[in-house]
């Protein structure tokens, strides 16, 4: 897992890369006035996100089990204040 998160668009410094995409798919949004790296930016923002998400779960799994139990358990701390 990456040990910081992705940065947007807007923040992170940009590379030029080659990319081969779908023609069809390519001419359709060229024609629709699209953004072709600013749809594949943000779309790869959002699987890395994800990504990202999926695997600290699976790092984190055993803890956030444990946690859960504790609660379960013992209740938390404040429990008697709560008002809900």
């Amino acid at each position: 897992m990456l040990s910081h998160p992705v940065k947007t668009a807007r923040t992170g410094p940009k590379r030029p890369i080659n990319l081969s995409l779908n023609a069809e798919v390519l001419d359709a949004a060229k024609a629709l006035g699209l953004n072709v790296s600013q749809a594949c930016e943000r779309h790869l923002t959002e699987l890395v996100r994800a990504e990202q998400m999926k695997r600290w779960q699976v790092e984190h799994a055993d803890f956030v089990a444990a946690y859960n139990a504790s609660v379960r358990d013992a209740e938390l701390p404040l429990d008697a204040w709560r008002t809900f």
